[in-house]
């Protein structure tokens, strides 16, 4: 793989990276030891220098003020964690940002796997073990009037950082020494790389994620009523189901 415009704090990131990843994409990265928001950053770099060709880039800080999350809620993202905002070019046509998430949470719930960390898919953007949160997805996609520019997603795993009432770190789960923030941002990153090819097999990516889904059944949050899951259709939403009555959600 090809690591462009080196940043001081990234360099032992690049260097698990070159170890581990098999993949043809060329990237550009940059670190920050504390900042408001990756997306923030990742956007004002976006705004400096366009995405150009088949660059993709991503923005990693060691900690984040002000991170969020979907619908805006407050992302708790301290020291110890992985905080990453990835924007990449999308190769194949697709008008998801749902796919592209739930993509990311397959690539990364095999990478997980690797470590013995079995987790499970909350539809539509969380990795849990158990009960409680492990990772948070945020993906979305950049638009020049109907046409797709590029695609973008905001990661958070929890590492070693302190985590707030229904979350759980991996230092929870795996020993101390399976628990290193740079090693762990490499793993993100080569969940990424997967990722960007996954999208391309949304068939694979749906079964995948009805093969590891949390719960077989949800609340819609607005009414508060059960509804049992059918599946996924293939744009990544969510196919449920009441009685005789059948629906089809779509978060993004």
């Amino acid at each position: 793989m090809s690591i462009v415009n080196r940043f001081t704090g990234c360099a032992p990131v690049m260097r698990q990276w070159r170890e581990s990843s098999l993949g043809s994409n060329s990237w550009e990265l940059r670190w920050k030891p504390v900042c408001s928001s990756t997306e923030l950053e990742l956007s004002n770099w976006l705004s400096e220098k366009p995405l150009r060709g088949d660059l993709s880039r991503a923005f990693i800080a060691s900690r984040q003020n002000q991170g969020r999350g979907q619908q805006g809620k407050i992302w708790h993202s301290p020291l110890g964690g992985v905080w990453i905002s990835a924007a990449f070019q999308i190769k194949e046509k697709t008008s998801s940002p749902g796919l592209i998430g739930l993509a990311v949470a397959v690539a990364l719930a095999k990478r997980l796997d690797k470590s013995n960390v079995e987790v499970r898919i909350k539809w539509p953007n969380d990795l849990l073990v158990g009960e409680k949160k492990l990772a948070g997805f945020l993906p979305r996609l950049i638009h020049r009037g109907s046409i797709v520019r590029f695609g973008r997603v905001g990661i958070g795993l929890n590492v070693c950082n302190n985590v707030p009432i229904g979350g759980i770190s991996l230092a929870q789960i795996l020993s101390p020494y399976s628990c290193n923030p740079i090693w762990w941002t490499s793993e993100v990153l080569l969940a990424l790389e997967n990722a960007f090819d996954l999208i391309s097999t949304p068939e694979y990516v749906c079964s995948e994620v009805e093969r590891i889904l949390w719960a077989r059944e949800v609340f819609d949050v607005k009414t508060t009523l059960k509804y049992e899951i059918e599946g996924l259709s293939p744009d990544g939403a969510l196919k449920v189901k009441q009685g005789s009555y059948r629906a089809v959600w779509r978060r993004w």
